[in-house]
């Protein structure tokens, strides 16, 4: 049997679709408006691609392993809130209130993996009730603590200096100050594709996503593989909570409302499957790329910024299009 050529495994990788997708975007914009090749409007775009990416990447691992998160937008905004309100209404330093806000988000990311193996039920159903609880306790504590939704005075916590030059300081780049949220987006990119080409985890995430019961009958961790990946996904969230809260300095009870179904299209874009046991989390990070010269590439051009929406559902059709095309080949090149 011949064995298959370097373009056709290349064809079969699962991010060639995002990766096209992003050349494609790309040169659009860059025609399109001159403003999206300015060095302001790289670090934007790249901006809006990091807070994007860093929850997708994680998103894409636990899509592989199988399951879904609807809990990681909201969970943007409680992490920041539980920071927010140790500090600035209890007196913590900011490095003691973070820790307590990472051992949260661990803590119900735990949660969600624990109910949907204890139960059986499916984690769309799960991680939506842990939306809704997040997004109760957002509103009606922030309400009880302030009086309003917003917690807001970072900028006056001690240790606010220190712990914002590590999650939300710049980087002068030629003149122009690139966020350094553009880094931990680079850095969780490469440490999650990492982990899942170069180590056992990487395996086993594959396969309790794509064949459960045979994975468990050779004795692959399913329950602690699962549950890793559901608190990966909650320490990304805190991440770019983390980021959120110490850039802008106040957050809103409401935030990240909805911005659960973008890190799955971004992982989708990127080649996940909705199955599980199939993608790539470069495509995921190449899929958060694709959303943020998008969103702000119709910025630039000064378009109405409803027709993103309409790119959004048109990019997803397809990728579920292209998704499934390179899953039928790369069964085709395995076999």
């Amino acid at each position: 049997m011949t064995s298959p050529g370097p373009l056709h495994r290349l064809a079969a990788r699962p991010e060639v679709g995002a990766l096209l997708g992003a050349v494609l975007v790309f040169a659009f914009f860059s025609v399109a408006t001159e403003r999206f090749l300015s060095p302001g409007g790289v670090a934007t775009w790249l901006d809006d691609a990091s807070a994007l990416g860093i929850v997708a990447v994680a998103v894409a691992l636990l899509m592989i392993g199988g399951e879904f998160d609807l809990s990681a937008g909201v969970m943007t905004a409680s992490t920041a809130l539980v920071t927010a309100v140790l500090s600035t209404r209890l007196g913590w330093n900011a490095w003691p209130a973070l820790a307590a806000s990472l051992v949260f988000a661990l803590a119900v990311g735990a949660l969600n993996g624990w109910l949907v193996l204890r139960t059986g039920l499916p984690s769309f159903i799960v991680t939506l009730g842990a939306f809704l609880a997040l997004q109760g306790v957002n509103l009606g504590v922030t309400r009880l603590v302030t009086g309003t939704v917003q917690v807001s005075g970072m900028r006056s916590v001690p240790g606010y200096e220190s712990a914002g030059f590590v999650f939300a300081s710049t980087v002068q780049v030629g003149g122009t100050a690139f966020p350094v949220s553009i880094a931990w987006w680079v850095l969780c990119t490469a440490v999650a594709a990492t982990a899942l080409a170069r180590t056992p985890f990487g395996n086993r995430v594959f396969a309790v996503g794509g064949a459960v019961e045979a994975a468990r009958a050779v004795g692959v961790p399913v329950r602690r593989t699962k549950v890793l990946l559901f608190m990966a996904t909650a320490g990304a969230a805190w991440l770019v909570g983390t980021i959120n809260i110490l850039r802008f300095t106040s957050v809103q009870a409401n935030q990240g409302i909805g911005l659960e179904f973008q890190f799955i299209v971004a992982a989708v874009i990127g080649g996940c499957l909705l199955t599980g046991g199939f993608g790539s989390v470069v495509g995921a990070a190449l899929g958060a790329l694709v959303f943020g010269m998008a969103r702000q590439g119709i910025v630039h051009a000064n378009w109405d910024s409803d027709w993103f929406q309409l790119f959004l559902g048109v990019l997803l059709l397809a990728a579920v299009l292209v998704n499934n095309a390179l899953r039928r080949r790369v069964e085709g090149v395995r076999g």
